[in-house]
């Protein structure tokens, strides 16, 4: 489904009561919270199963057809650990190699340290060191720390493009990125195991039956998205207070787990009025997306096992295998083995762009 309409806003009252239900978090968020305006992950390896369960899509025929270009700026959320540092390094640099391709509207870049401190990256990317949540209050989510990076960031920085891609260091450019956008629809990449319509009892806490239906929450998170500044600007307080609240509720803490922070995007857009164009090009997934073809970013989120056929060993480790968390203290070694004859050519690209990355990045092993 594209894009849909919807007329219904976010009614002052119902978000100013979701703002105020923080007041026992701590003092200092719920003044930063005040400040800003406020109304209002990764899934376990085992549970990906794409083939039943992909929602089907039409893809739209005039998005931003015969439009002027319309640069994005870059930003992605970021920790200063080791594990999110060598991803961070990899994706800047297919970021730099692709920006000024013909196809692509990549403007700025931004990585947004939520760490509250510089670390040794700050003069190789560019870099907005923001506040983390205060002590305690993701309660060993971190990812509970991406909206409230985003509010931050929004307040504070200067940032001359007029739309936003959200992006995460796990992410590597494989084709130039054109605006998928169109104007008041942002575009976002469908995941099939965000289900609106499955949660629905529990999602109901948070989307009032007021609003409409429970299909107006696109099976979406936050990244990637390309969405106008403004609108981000009014969803990511929203966004903040409503993953605070989900985490808060047992129900939808056990129901959503490390996607908990996806569905609040989702929710927060859809209180919004602001609905998106669902691509299913925007990004591919190996070892589940087997082809490249004409898709734009590479999420290497799963791990990837094969046995020396060249056959698929997902759940076992294989006698090859490529896995971001094999290198969770520090970064992984330069020029990685390519895979066996016969794995499928979205692995063997993926390792291809990561060996040239690490291959060309100064002071690798430092990181």
């Amino acid at each position: 489904m594209v894009g849909r309409r919807n007329s219904g806003k976010a009614s002052p009252l119902f978000l100013v009561l979701l703002a105020l239900s923080f007041c026992f978090v701590t003092y200092n968020l719920v003044t930063a919270i005040i400040q800003y305006g406020s109304i209002g992950r990764e899934v376990g390896d085992n549970s990906y199963d794409r083939l039943s369960n992909d929602p089907i899509i039409e893809m739209p025929e005039n998005v931003r057809k015969g439009k002027t270009k319309a640069p994005f700026h870059v930003a992605l959320t970021a920790t200063d650990a080791p594990y999110s540092k060598w991803q961070c390094r990899i994706m800047y640099y297919w970021y730099k190699k692709k920006k000024n391709l013909p196809e692509s509207e990549m403007g700025g870049f931004t990585r947004i340290l939520h760490s509250g401190q510089p670390d040794n990256l700050m003069d190789e990317i560019p870099t907005m060191v923001v506040d983390p949540l205060p002590a305690g209050v993701d309660r060993g989510y971190v990812v509970l720390n991406r909206p409230w990076a985003f509010v931050q960031w929004l307040e504070k920085a200067t940032i001359e493009e007029e739309y936003i891609l959200m992006a995460e260091p796990d992410h590597i450019f494989v084709n130039p990125l054109p605006n998928l956008s169109d104007g008041g629809y942002p575009a976002a990449f469908p995941f099939f195991y965000i289900k609106p319509t499955q949660n629905e009892k529990v999602l109901r806490k948070f989307f009032p039956e007021e609003y409409g239906p429970v299909t107006k929450v696109d099976p979406i998170g936050n990244s990637p998205v390309i969405i106008r500044k403004d609108l981000l600007e009014k969803i990511a307080p929203t966004w903040m207070n409503i993953s605070l609240k989900m985490k808060d509720d047992p129900e939808a803490d056990k129901a959503f787990g490390w996607v908990l922070e996806m569905y609040a995007y989702a929710i927060a857009s859809a209180l919004h009025g602001v609905q998106h164009v669902l691509r299913k090009d925007f990004m591919l997934q190996p070892p589940w997306d087997m082809d490249i073809g004409k898709k734009f970013i590479i999420h290497y989120t799963y791990g990837c096992d094969y046995n020396l056929k060249g056959e698929l060993t997902y759940g076992k480790m294989g006698e090859w295998r490529f896995d971001k968390r094999s290198h969770l203290r520090g970064p992984l070694p330069r020029n990685l083995p390519l895979p066996p004859r016969g794995v499928p050519e979205s692995v063997v690209t993926l390792v291809k762009m990561v060996n040239e990355a690490t291959a060309n990045i100064p002071n690798w092993e430092a990181t």
